[in-house]
């Protein structure tokens, strides 16, 4: 499981969105980005559709994810 306690770009409040971790500042579940990047949207896409996540949140999340996945495999 990936420790998203060293990513600056994503927070987890117990009394926010029951407390899974969401962008900095929103309200919007990192699980979102996979859901719709999974179903094929672009993150161009993403980023339309939440205009309060910004563009280097969802780079450091897709980093902080790859650099998990290189460091288990």
């Amino acid at each position: 499981m990936t420790n998203w306690t060293e990513c600056k770009a994503v927070e987890r409040n117990p009394r926010k969105i029951s407390g899974a971790w969401a962008f900095t500042g929103t309200r919007v579940p990192v699980y979102a980005l996979f859901e719709n990047l999974e179903s094929g949207a672009t993150v161009q896409e993403f980023l339309e559709w939440y205009p309060e996540v910004e563009a280097w949140q969802v780079a450091s999340v897709l980093k902080h994810e790859a650099e998990y996945l290189k460091s288990t495999a």
